[in-house]
């Protein structure tokens, strides 16, 4: 697939953000996380319906592209903080430069990636590569989009924003918004998308003390500390809607009679990984599971799903045995995610914060000194991408990146995003090359999923 780029330019906000809102500030959890990128890429065919000769295809994708300038300029008048840079002093500098925006062509028609996507050609469709996971905070930019439009009319829009600055609830939120400005939708409902709330640092207060710095570089090195270094591919493992009701049947126990589709899949991929890690290395390995766990609907009362920033925090549960059964794998998953109730949340708010948070970065400390291999899960489920339309329809299909075929210095992360329908889910798993040769042979997970089928073919299959 060859990709041109044709332009790069800054979108500014329609008006300019007033001077007593020109500094954001990060709250404490936005203060724990590198500046990371994950792009998430929205796929649009061109509506046959749209189209009434060959010649409107260039003037359909160049009105397309002025409306989504357009109204992501306005949109950024209420998500200001993305049309900044971030700064060493954890906090972004509202100075209305504008959004990265890159515009590209790409010579073959959509449907052609679509029949067999690879990972490495979407790098293609994105303003950040796959493989630059992290970078120098001081002066990046906090928001990024490429649109790539198809020589078939449909067009491709890349969107990525800093983790420093915040999570994917954060990111949905303002895809969202971009999205019902596009649409010149003002109802109630939609009016929300368009009001976010910058409150995170007034109730999870930033802290710049010895203990902040101390608790900071112990993380850091707790991350790094099981990072591992090669060449990293990534696969899509789809589970469809009965496979996931067959996994659910079988985890079920006693101590978790309802288990969640999250729990089932982090435990059937995190036991393929386990047998995978053990039987390269020959010997029983510890691993630590990391869940990214959005505690927003967690607090008492639940606080806003608009309220920006890194409402999140990673809990983790550490398996030191061999042999783990399904249901076992659920309920250690579960028992780990619970300690992030109401109070823990509460804990955090105020001047408390920090301390209570210390508790448990140590406890991750320890963890990771047990463990021998870390994989990390995030679900990108319910962020309700596939509901984002510009005014021409809902995308076909929601993917992440590859990494190019870089070698880097890495966790294994498995992200769980939605398929179209919201009935099945797509595994997007980023191993090593050697442990991806391993797993995508793993009989036991191959019996409930698929790898990497054409999102044209699930499609077709709804």
């Amino acid at each position: 697939m060859e990709v041109e780029i044709i332009s790069r330019e800054s979108i500014k906000p329609s008006s300019p953000t007033p001077l007593d809102l020109k500094t954001h500030k990060l709250c404490l959890m936005d203060q724990f996380l590198s500046n990371a990128y994950a792009p998430r890429v929205l796929y649009y065919p061109l509506n046959q319906d749209d189209l009434s000769s060959a010649i409107d295809i260039d003037h359909i994708v160049s009105k397309r592209l002025q409306l989504l300038k357009q109204s992501l300029s306005e949109t950024l008048v209420h998500f200001y903080p993305l049309a900044g840079k971030l700064t060493n002093n954890f906090s972004v500098d509202c100075n209305d430069e504008g959004v990265y925006f890159v515009e590209a062509v790409a010579k073959s028609p959509l449907n052609e990636l679509l029949i067999q996507p690879d990972p490495n050609l979407i790098n293609k469709l994105c303003p950040v590569d796959g493989s630059q996971q992290s970078g120098q905070v001081a002066g990046a930019h906090v928001a990024m989009v490429q649109v790539t439009s198809f020589a078939c009319g449909g067009l491709v829009i890349c969107a990525c924003i800093s983790h420093t600055f915040g999570d994917g609830t954060s990111f949905s939120s303002f895809m969202k918004a971009w999205a019902a400005t596009a649409r010149k939708k003002t109802s109630e409902e939609e009016t929300i998308f368009i009001c976010p709330n910058y409150d995170a640092s007034s109730l999870f207060l930033p802290y710049e003390d010895d203990l902040f710095h101390q608790l900071r570089a112990v993380s850091n090195a707790s991350y790094t500390r099981l990072l591992e270094t090669g060449r990293f591919v990534k696969r899509r493992f789809v589970f469809d809607a009965k496979a996931i009701a067959e996994l659910k049947a079988k985890a079920k126990s006693s101590r978790v009679q309802n288990p969640t589709r999250i729990e089932i899949l982090s435990a059937i991929l995190s036991k393929s990984i386990m047998a995978v890690v053990n039987k390269k290395s020959g010997s029983h390995k510890p691993m630590l599971l990391s869940h990214a766990v959005n505690l927003r609907p967690r607090a008492r009362p639940p606080l806003s799903e608009y309220l920006i920033g890194n409402i999140v925090w990673y809990t983790n549960a550490l398996f030191t045995e061999e042999e783990v059964d399904l249901d076992g794998l659920v309920w250690q998953l579960r028992e780990a995610i619970s300690k992030f109730d109401g109070d823990f949340v509460k804990s955090l708010q105020g001047v408390g914060g920090l301390l209570k948070l210390s508790e448990a970065i140590k406890y991750e400390a320890e963890a990771c000194s047990d463990a021998k291999n870390r994989v990390i899960f995030s679900s990108w489920c319910t962020f309700g991408f596939y509901g984002i339309d510009f005014g021409w329809g809902k995308p076909i299909w929601v993917s992440c990146v590859g990494f190019g075929g870089s070698i880097l210095q890495f966790s294994p992360i498995i992200n769980l995003v939605d398929t179209r329908f919201g009935d099945g889910i797509e595994a997007w798993v980023s191993l090593l090359e050697e442990d991806m040769a391993l797993l995508e042979v793993d009989k036991n997970l191959l019996e409930f999923a698929t790898i990497d089928p054409s999102p044209l073919k699930l499609a077709k299959q709804q």
